[in-house]
């Protein structure tokens, strides 16, 4: 009977910690969506402030292959990776990007412990204030650690799939500011 039950604790311990990955994970896609639909975000200085609780100190984000190797290159450490985002949503970037939305699909989570890695596949239509856009796949190969209780991402891994141009002016209607999470809305 002990057997048996150390056996069902080991097993709920991996679907918990799955879950909190799968959360975590979600919530990082969120946070990257545009406009950021989280409530009471100010600026994107205050979403990528949310979005460096998620990284571990030692996390690194890196875009690989043909289309990702230029584009986004490899950061290292929580300060890199904190320059990355601030480059990505820097106010000078021209065009805006004005509408991007994360659409995760082709989940596989595998827990060792307090580490773990996800594989996704994902998309995103992103439109951009002059009113060119793409659709863009990118596979993921995440990494996780739990510190102190916490699971926390270690590395980001991006690899496009496919970026498709789409017809300016695709999307005709789109929100200038989420609304979605506001309590008040």
């Amino acid at each position: 009977m002990s057997d048996d039950l150390e056996a069902l604790r080991r097993r709920v311990a991996v679907l918990e910690a799955e879950a909190e990955i799968r959360r975590l994970q979600a919530r990082y896609m969120f946070l990257c969506d545009t406009p950021c639909p989280e409530a009471g975000v100010s600026d994107d200085a205050h979403r990528i402030d949310l979005v460096m609780d998620l990284y571990a100190a030692d996390a690194v984000w890196e875009g690989v292959g043909e289309q990702y190797d230029g584009q986004f290159g490899r950061a290292v450490g929580k300060a890199a990776v904190r320059e990355h985002f601030e480059r990505f949503w820097s106010p000078d970037r021209t065009p805006a990007l004005v509408l991007n939305a994360h659409y995760l699909t082709s989940e596989q989570i595998h827990v060792d412990g307090d580490r773990a890695e996800g594989q996704w596949i994902h998309m995103q239509p992103w439109l951009y204030a002059d009113g060119t856009a793409l659709l863009r796949s990118s596979r993921l190969n995440n990494a996780f650690r739990r510190d102190d209780g916490r699971w926390l991402i270690t590395r980001t891994r991006t690899e496009n799939v496919f970026v498709a141009p789409l017809p300016v002016g695709f999307a005709s209607a789109y929100p200038t500011a989420s609304v979605l999470m506001d309590p008040r809305a």
